[in-house]
């Protein structure tokens, strides 16, 4: 993108954001549920296909355009973010990774509108950031696949239009292999979606179980065609390094919005006559969380720019979501600590954040599955014993 059309697109989210979008964090955290002005918005603005490509329809921004949106996006409630993320990012980079043109055309011009929404079905039980003992499976039927199991946690799934269900189709494949990518679309028979899971954090942003029950998929779903036949995991890690580049550079956008609650509640809360701002040990906790920032947002920044230059895009977005993830959870702990009891209630921002920062840990890969993912790109067969 031109870069002074970039700076339009940012400075325009970067307006509604904080004009329309943050007015109503507390009421999307007390309703579990952003309101649909404010979906309708973001489809008119193009948010639901940022990252697909041009010809379909989409902004087409590269990973290092991408990261200055989301540090914008992440300067208010995630639940804003929820709602197009699976579209331009899991859900989007399947087709857009591992699809056939046929598909490609077909799906995401209109997951690029927001016509439809689309979720990534890879988690389940027994299988969340492992997806080597995955157990749900697809099974050809003349020309058919016909798929039986069940995921877990899957974002948007309660309003999705389609789901990317990933599933073992040769259970003889030892660990990720033998799994392949169907597109599910809403409403075909015997797909059912859980209630609504209640969350620690995140409100407004809607997870839910998915269940396959003898559900019966034409050919053409296989995401791929026959050259998509058990590259399933490949196209899962695909996906999931791009989700990570994206969530590390969303949580240095909480982060900076963290240290502004900080920094205006520290000029402003008076103990003893004067500003606690005062105080050297605030200071230091400030200090810690600027320092934070900084960093954060240098590494998303060389990441980014390393996965568009196809140099790295394994090591480097483990490593950024790693860093962001557990960065951010530390920068939320010391704007609750300097907000002091204020910062233990519901109704005041950091409390919020606090919540909504604990499961960036988790999702996309834990800090733990990172921390293995570093390793063995650092250390190669030596980790492998």
């Amino acid at each position: 993108m031109d870069p002074s059309d970039l700076a339009d697109v940012l400075a325009s989210v970067r307006t509604f954001i904080r004009n329309e979008v943050v007015p109503l964090e507390e009421k999307i955290d007390a309703e579990d549920a952003v309101p649909p002005e404010i979906v309708a918005a973001c489809k008119a603005m193009g948010l639901y296909g940022f990252a697909i490509p041009e010809e379909h329809g989409g902004l087409g921004l590269s990973m290092t355009e991408e990261v200055q949106l989301a540090f914008e996006l992440g300067w208010t409630t995630p639940a804003l973010r929820s709602l197009f993320g699976t579209n331009n990012g899991i859900a989007g980079q399947v087709l857009i990774t591992g699809g056939t043109e046929e598909q490609r055309r077909d799906w995401l011009p209109r997951l690029a509108s927001g016509e439809v929404t689309a979720s990534f079905g890879l988690t389940e039980a027994d299988a969340g950031s492992d997806p080597s003992t995955l157990s749900t499976s697809a099974r050809r039927d003349g020309t058919d696949w016909v798929i039986n199991g069940s995921k877990r946690y899957i974002t948007n799934s309660p309003l999705a239009d389609v789901i990317m269900v990933f599933a073992r189709t040769d259970p003889d494949a030892p660990g990720n292999r033998g799994i392949s990518t169907f597109l599910v679309p809403a409403g075909t028979p015997g797909l059912g979606i859980g209630p609504r899971d209640h969350k620690m954090g995140q409100f407004g942003a809607w997870t839910a179980d998915v269940h396959l029950d003898d559900v019966r998929v034409p050919a053409d779903a296989l995401v791929g065609g026959e050259d998509g036949l058990h590259r399933g995991f490949v196209t899962a890690a695909r996906c999931l390094a791009h989700g990570r580049v994206h969530i590390a550079a969303l949580c240095v956008g909480m982060a900076a919005r963290l240290v502004q609650e900080s920094v205006e509640f520290a000029s402003t809360r008076e103990q003893g006559g004067k500003a606690i701002a005062s105080f050297q040990l605030i200071q230091g906790l400030i200090a810690d969380s600027v320092t934070d920032h900084y960093a954060g947002r240098a590494t998303v920044l060389e990441v980014a720019r390393a996965y568009d230059a196809g140099t790295d895009r394994i090591q480097g977005p483990s490593a950024a979501k790693y860093f962001a993830s557990e960065m951010v959870g530390r920068v939320a702990d010391r704007a609750v600590q300097i907000h002091g009891g204020a910062g233990y209630m519901r109704g005041v921002p950091v409390e919020r954040f606090y919540r909504d920062a604990r499961l960036f840990r988790i999702y996309e890969g834990t800090s733990q599955i990172q921390q293995v993912i570093i390793a063995r790109q650092a250390l190669g067969k030596a980790a492998r014993g």
